[in-house]
């Protein structure tokens, strides 16, 4: 992974200074709570319902045993004794106070980590692929491009006040596993078929939230040493003609689709040609030495016959362990090694959440069984990247100890879900129980499993940070007269495994928290009554139309009102 050079740690360091003299400032009465906005929002701070949130940068999803120890530590001594995964693979700290985080600056800083540009209307956290390196359809790992992208934008002086916030996402693989279609720009990594030179496919206008929508390619080639200066072009376009007038209308998906796709592709070419020749690009010597942080590690070699001989044995004396390397394991490039996601979705247990012991416990075991590295997830899990199929078994052995061997990755109960409305300020609805009466409904694995890939995404309002615009089935909180509701919508996906991105479709009419775990038993029990073979969930729903569903829900769901209320 990236290591700091002098540069970082001046730059962190005098951050960190920087906002611990805003934070005094503000404290005394010398700032008001409008100037200390934008100050505290551009290194990650927030207001939230209850307390303050801190969001911390993991960029494209790398975390090192000795930052997830620091983490421990710092949820222990400032928070309640636990953090947050995020669909960005940040992490937030849900309970600091104010004159605390400063110190909790200075603290990430000695280990390589901050919270700048986390928030605000500048350029977030850069995502990838959280199989970026080693996955077995990746055409070239993604990480150093992420890594250049994140140093030419951290406090990049021309883009620190954007109309609206901005997300970049870099995909590596034939699989878009990073949802870059959902992205104000998403780059897909290409090789010429001529020169087998590295370039990209740059997509641009992407976003969910209050308006969902799925971008369009503007260029079908960019070289790689051209990135930064194209990626400049389109950021002035923004910054120049985004709305600045209407928060709601300020992202750049906005722009494109008022300004039309070949007029805004047009005036960025127009833009690119004013100033890349002028431009301080990158170079090929660069890239290459951005590359050497990501070399592989000091893989053994290990005979693959051997290895998958012990896995099979392992898997007769023990149905539980075999049910978990269906699940949680992962293919990898490396013969003999494998990736394992560690769930972070137990029944009862907020998705994504993890204490300050079990932080620990990761930190321990990656560097026992993945080379001291452990990954993020956009579906808020961890992933162990490099292990060595003889010692799943063992590692197995010790996730269940720790709480992470639930074999439901890419299952139904696998959900994805916001902090909602018991954490965040602009939900209009919880979250976390709804996830968990789901969860309680649907507890015989057996079903689940027959069930295959099923994304189910849960948001507590409409600026989506659980991504249920794109989920199989997604849920939205909504408010009705100060009351709760969910709206359901259906044949959302972020575009993997060969099928285009789509936006989840409303079913109808939102239901209360009581109604949501019949609703979602109704959509799948007619999923099961109407399935071909080898369908996945979001197949019927395409081939069928949502208006099959509805028709059954409804019925069945007033009909069930009616025998309740008799």
């Amino acid at each position: 992974m990236y290591i700091y050079s002098q540069l970082d740690h001046q730059l962190v360091r005098e951050r960190v200074a920087q906002f611990n003299n805003q934070t005094q400032r503000y404290l005394e009465g010398k700032l008001t709570e409008d100037q200390f906005l934008p100050l505290r929002l551009q290194n990650g701070l927030y207001v939230q319902r209850l307390a303050p949130m801190l969001r911390i940068a993991v960029p494209y999803g790398m975390l090192s045993s000795a930052q997830l120890r620091k983490l421990a530590k710092i949820t222990r001594e400032f928070d309640k004794g636990y953090c947050h995964i995020t669909t960005r693979q940040n992490i937030q700290l849900n309970w600091p106070q104010i004159e605390d985080v400063p110190e909790i600056l200075r603290e990430l800083s000695e280990v390589e980590m901050h919270s700048i540009q986390t928030s605000g209307n500048c350029i977030r956290n850069v995502t990838s692929d959280q199989f970026a390196g080693i996955a077995q359809d990746e055409i070239e790992d993604p990480r150093p491009y992420c890594e250049l992208v994140r140093q030419w934008s951290t406090l990049h002086p021309e883009f620190a006040f954007l109309p609206r916030k901005f997300k970049i996402a870099i995909n590596g693989a034939h699989h878009d596993r990073a949802a870059t279609r959902f992205h104000d720009i998403g780059l897909q990594i290409k090789q010429d078929p001529v020169t087998g030179t590295t370039g990209f496919e740059v997509f641009v206008g992407g976003g969910l939230g209050r308006t969902p929508v799925i971008s369009q390619s503007i260029r079908n080639f960019l070289p790689a040493t051209r990135l930064l200066s194209y990626l400049c072009s389109i950021l002035r376009v923004y910054n120049r003609f985004g709305r600045r007038d209407n928060k709601y209308k300020a992202r750049i998906k906005i722009l494109v689709k008022e300004t039309g796709l070949d007029a805004f592709r047009q005036m960025v070419e127009d833009e690119w040609l004013t100033i890349r020749d002028n431009y301080e690009d990158l170079t090929t010597e660069e890239i290459n030495r951005v590359k050497t942080y990501f070399s592989k590690p000091a893989y053994a070699r290990l005979d693959p016959l051997v290895a998958q001989s012990q896995l099979q044995q392992e898997r007769q004396a023990s149905p539980e362990f075999s049910r978990w390397l269906d699940a949680n394991v992962s293919a990898h490039k490396i013969s003999g090694y494998a990736a394992v996601t560690l769930s972070l979705k137990p029944t009862g247990v907020a998705p994504g959440d993890m204490t300050d012991k079990q932080l620990e416990a990761v930190a321990d075991l990656a560097e026992q069984f993945s080379f001291g590295e452990v990954r993020t997830t956009h579906q808020q899990n961890l992933v162990l990247a490099d292990v060595r199929k003889s010692d799943l078994a063992a590692l197995w052995r010790a996730l269940v100890t720790y709480g992470f061997a639930t074999p439901n990755v890419n299952t139904l109960t696998d959900i994805t879900c916001c902090p909602g409305g018991d954490f965040c300020a602009l939900a209009n609805a919880k979250s976390i129980p709804v996830a968990e009466s789901i969860q309680r409904e649907f507890d015989a694995m057996d079903y689940v499993y027959d069930l295959g890939e099923l994304k189910l995404n849960i948001s507590g309002c409409m600026n989506a940070c659980a991504h249920h615009h794109i989920g199989h089935i997604g849920i939205l909180g909504v408010d009705k007269k100060g009351e709760e509701f969910y709206q359901v919508t259906l044949g959302g996906h972020g575009g993997n495994h060969g099928r285009a991105p789509a936006i989840g479709k409303v079913l109808g009419p939102a239901f209360s928290a009581r109604e949501i775990p019949g609703v979602i038993r109704q959509l799948l029990d007619c999923f099961v009554e109407w399935r071909h073979e080898d369908e996945l969930f979001v197949d019927v729903v395409d081939r069928l139309g949502i208006q099959a569903f509805k028709g059954m829900v409804y019925d069945k769901s007033a009909k069930s009102l009616q025998k309740e209320t008799a």
